[in-house]
């Protein structure tokens, strides 16, 4: 194991690189980036705080990676130890020569993310937590489902657990599945417009200020590779064949699709990327306990929009986590 550095977060976060298997374009990384909560006081037998015994492993979405400071101090400043995880080919983790992001089957995550579970040495008597966005919901939903004894609860936001065009998925799958064995690294067309990006700009909460490196979250999308959504169409299958997680969900998500043919105000009030209603339904096959959190005017990232719809998922996220200390 390495050593803990400071991270581009600042002083309260730390990062770690965690060497891989290596593959056909060489040396592999992933970072889990630790924030953790301030030390008990000497003279207390006890930490009181409500998430004391709590891990949270939280992972990033497509074409993203970690740097949302409120997120982790939410949970650090009731007790819990926050890990982020940049996995491979993303963020942090990108090298030189690497094709962002490149991936050919979900499951290969499943390394990165035993290594992050790894790093943060003592772990008996804790809960573990994952908090996914996007293709991390993704990920993590199947992680979860195959490392059932390992996990005490799921919290998604955004999870892209259905395609687009989920009706059309049998049909494209063979045809993507073709051309990912012959061609892997073929490109699909440029679709983002960066309107997301845009939106996410429009909306900035200047009490909540973000800072975004643009080599690692580019304003348009990373290229999307054959290969690559081969195995994202696969997760899909999977999840909507049915999963098996029985732990407590919490899948938060907006309220409204919006289109983005061209730029309007809408695209500030609604998720631009995702069909939330088929998300919704989808997520209800993940396990047999699943809370659906519909947030008026959230954007994809449902902790990234416009300040009344960011406090209304946080409220809600404290809520559902109050909820679930309290059954315990």
């Amino acid at each position: 194991m390495g050593e803990w550095v400071p991270d581009v977060l600042g002083d309260e976060f730390q990062q770690l690189t965690l060497p891989l298997e290596p593959d056909a374009e060489g040396d592999v990384v992933a970072t889990v980036v630790r924030a953790l909560p301030e030390p008990r006081p000497w003279w207390r037998l006890r930490d009181r705080r409500p998430l004391a015994d709590v891990d949270v492993l939280y992972v990033h979405g497509w074409s993203d990676y970690f740097f949302q400071k409120r997120l982790a101090r939410f949970w650090t400043s009731r007790g819990a130890r926050f890990f982020a995880l940049d996995l491979r080919k993303y963020g942090r983790s990108l090298r030189p020569g690497q094709t962002p992001g490149f991936i050919t089957d979900l499951a290969e995550y499943d390394a990165d993310i035993e290594a992050a579970l790894a790093a943060r040495g003592d772990a008996a008597g804790r809960r573990l937590v994952l908090l996914g966005h996007s293709t991390g919901g993704l990920t993590l939903s199947l992680w979860a489902s195959r490392h059932p004894d390992e996990v005490d609860a799921v919290i998604l936001n955004s999870p892209w657990l259905e395609f687009q065009l989920g009706a059309a998925r049998p049909a494209i799958a063979p045809m993507v599945e073709l051309q990912a064995r012959w061609w892997p690294k073929d490109a699909a067309p440029q679709v983002d417009l960066g309107f997301y990006t845009r939106a996410q700009n429009e909306v900035a909460d200047p009490e909540d200020p973000m800072e975004v490196d643009l080599a690692w979250r580019p304003e348009q999308t990373m290229t999307v590779h054959a290969a690559w959504l081969h195995a994202i169409l696969q997760g899909h299958r999977m999840v909507s064949a049915g999963l098996h997680i029985d732990v407590p969900i919490c899948v938060l998500l907006s309220a409204r699709t919006a289109v983005p043919r061209r730029w309007s105000d809408e695209l500030t009030r609604a998720d631009s990327v995702l069909v939330v209603d088929d998300i919704a339904r989808a997520a209800l096959r993940l396990g047999s306990s699943v809370t659906v959190e519909r947030i008026d005017g959230a954007l994809h990232d449902v902790f990234l929009s416009r300040h009344e719809a960011r406090e209304d998922a946080y409220a809600r996220l404290e809520r559902w986590v109050t909820g679930w200390v309290a059954s315990r």
